[in-house]
């Protein structure tokens, strides 16, 4: 099956993301979302993506056209998925929402199209067993921000189709991502990777080993990281990072997977990081950050 249309369910964070990196592969894509408003706003957000991308010299303003042309937007969940190849849900990571969705979109669906789900730690195998084709479901976990992070991890669930792979990798590939497959286990292999990361840079703050801001540099220049994990957690969102790290937990009741208490208290201070200013730094008007003194 060549996949032509794609249909994104959310245009959200994610979802947006997701539909621009996919209009922009050429596909026709359809974004969908609760409200009209919601749609309106993520298109809007897209358009100002490309629009800066017009200005920097990147992107010609007939390609931005282009683009936008083979982007449409939807209120109406089963105008979104009816015609629709590959259908990618960005919903947020409640799991009983995305088995909801996955009911639901399953009875819409021509019978040949492939559902997805974009995860980066719940079960692809809880969600695809709300549907009746369990071998044509699989996870895309794209990265923040989607349009422009390439790596995509394709994930496997109990009773998927070698054929639903190959398609969905193939897909990935053309959208100008980079696919790793992995098979369908809590946290599949960057969260995986990164959680244990996180929690002890975290636990080393709460320690008093040392700062945030040591740590980051440490790992820097000690390691050659792009970015330290206090700065990187600030980045990621100390709510994803417990949700995250909470599904992870309940999934394998491994000690060392329990999330660190100081997101929960960082949380609780209405410290989310990056997203509202406030995380291991304090994030200024000015595009600067200074370190957060925690105690």
């Amino acid at each position: 099956m060549e996949v032509k249309k794609i249909g994104v369910l959310g245009a959200g964070t994610m979802g947006h993301g997701i539909a621009q990196a996919a209009a922009a592969a050429g596909f026709e894509t359809v974004m969908y979302d609760v409200t009209p408003e919601l749609v309106a706003r993520g298109r809007a957000r897209i358009e100002g993506a490309l629009e800066k991308r017009v200005a920097k010299g990147k992107l010609s303003r007939e390609e931005k056209d282009a683009v936008m042309g083979r982007l449409r937007s939807s209120a109406d969940l089963r105008e979104a998925v009816g015609e629709a190849d590959f259908v990618i849900e960005a919903a947020p990571e409640d799991l009983a929402l995305k088995k909801k969705i996955f009911a639901e979109i399953d009875g819409y669906c021509k019978a040949e199209t492939i559902l997805a789900t974009n995860t980066s730690v719940l079960s692809v195998t809880a969600v695809a067993g709300a549907t009746n084709r369990k071998d044509k479901v699989v996870g895309t976990h794209f990265f923040n921000p989607a349009a422009v992070m390439r790596l995509v991890e394709v994930v496997c669930p109990v009773g998927v189709a070698e054929e639903t792979v190959a398609i969905a990798m193939e897909t990935i590939r053309r959208m100008g991502k980079v696919p790793i497959r992995v098979k369908d286990t809590p946290g599949f292999i960057v969260n995986r990777l990164l959680g244990p990361l996180y929690m002890t840079a975290a636990q080393m703050v709460l320690d008093g080993v040392a700062t945030a801001e040591d740590i980051d540099t440490a790992m820097k220049l000690g390691a050659g990281h792009p970015m330290g994990p206090c700065e990187l957690a600030d980045f990621g969102g100390f709510d994803v990072i417990q949700m995250a790290q909470d599904a992870i937990f309940d999934y394998t009741h491994q000690e060392s997977d329990r999330l660190c208490i100081l997101y929960r208290k960082m949380i609780e201070a209405g410290r989310l990081g990056v997203k509202n200013g406030k995380g291991f730094y304090d994030y200024l008007p000015d595009g600067t950050k200074r370190p957060f003194k925690i105690f």
